[in-house]
């Protein structure tokens, strides 16, 4: 089991190390408000992860969004996300999943809130024409142990990433975009 205080205070030294100057960390104001424009709250750690070490701008390659401000944020992102349909009303990106990272060409981060444990996918849209299920994957089980993975620089995005850190399809993708 992974000590969460432990964990993002590593997670805040490795940020501030890479990142160069953090953005301040979110209030809790911030946070209530962001989780009242999508709808639905956030998992515990992924709140602490924003409180705690800053909102946004730091993390694997692209970096964390922050949750509000100027520019992308994750609620625009996810707001903007949720409102496109494809031809047949098939919705490709489901209800409370927080995008939280932009890897590039369309691919993205993005962290499931209705798992206590803040499931990480990886919603990879390239090559996919419909059934939109077949674009999303599990990254990570926790966004702790996503987390973890980035710390120690073994993440499937890194240049010698090994055979073990592939991902999974995610399971529920089709039930979930059916709602």
């Amino acid at each position: 089991m992974t000590d969460i205080d432990d964990l993002l205070r590593q997670v805040l030294a490795k940020a501030g190390a890479t990142a160069g100057r953090l953005l301040p960390p979110a209030t809790a104001e911030e946070v209530a408000q962001a989780e009242s424009l999508v709808g639905f709250g956030f998992p515990p750690v992924l709140v602490r992860l924003y409180r705690e070490v800053a909102n946004g701008g730091f993390g694997p390659d692209y970096q964390l969004f922050p949750l509000l401000g100027a520019g992308r944020t994750a609620v625009t992102v996810y707001r903007e996300e949720r409102s496109v349909t494809e031809p047949g009303g098939e919705a490709h990106w489901p209800a409370e999943v927080l995008p939280i990272l932009d890897w590039g060409c369309g691919m993205y981060a993005a962290v499931d809130c209705r798992s206590p444990d803040g499931t990480v996918l990886v919603f990879e849209p390239n090559g996919i024409e419909g059934d939109w299920h077949r674009a999303w994957y599990v990254d990570s089980e926790s966004l702790a142990g996503w987390l973890e993975i980035w710390l120690a620089g073994t993440g499937w995005y890194e240049e010698d990433a090994d055979e073990d850190s592939e991902m999974w399809p995610w399971k529920t993708a089709r039930q979930r975009l059916s709602e």
